[in-house]
């Protein structure tokens, strides 16, 4: 039982010592809701997590076109530059490799681990974005699959 405590502060020190200040709350959050004992709480954000982020990164992502900073004319202008189409084929890889992600996450829980691991790695190490496990379980998903 204490390992899981152990475990969530030792990524909490990463992550300060990192200065990650996304893992950090991510992990401030998990850590209080267990310390706290709202399990049902802690359950909720495990099964419904993923959806609730991805909800609010799209809006995050939406809210140019709100404001009027992006408009139509700046879309189909942006598939007239190489970069413009370079980013739509990775947003379509990406979503993808996301959904395929889900798919792995879902019915091989083991892999868990070591997507965690990779991810704090990334962060910590290269200055990344915790944003990783989910693409990271799509990759995987995907080299396994050509694998087989």
């Amino acid at each position: 039982m204490a390992t899981e405590y152990i475990t969530l502060i030792a990524v909490l020190l990463l992550s300060l010592l990192g200065h990650n200040m996304t893992v950090v709350y991510a992990t401030a959050i998990v850590l209080a809701l267990k310390v706290l004992g709202l399990n049902s709480a802690l359950n909720s954000l495990g099964s419904q997590g993923i959806n609730w982020g991805i909800v609010i990164l799209t809006a995050a992502i939406l809210v140019p076109i709100a404001t009027g900073t992006i408009t139509i004319h700046t879309m189909i202008e942006s598939f007239k530059t190489r970069p413009g189409i370079v980013a739509v084929v990775a947003g379509l890889l990406a979503a993808l490799a996301g959904g395929s992600g889900v798919t792995l996450l879902a019915s091989a829980p083991n892999v868990i681990p070591a997507l965690i691991i990779g991810t704090m790695a990334g962060v910590l190490f290269f200055n990344g974005i915790a944003v990783g496990p989910l693409i990271a379980a799509g990759v995987t998903y995907f080299v396994l699959a050509i694998w087989k």
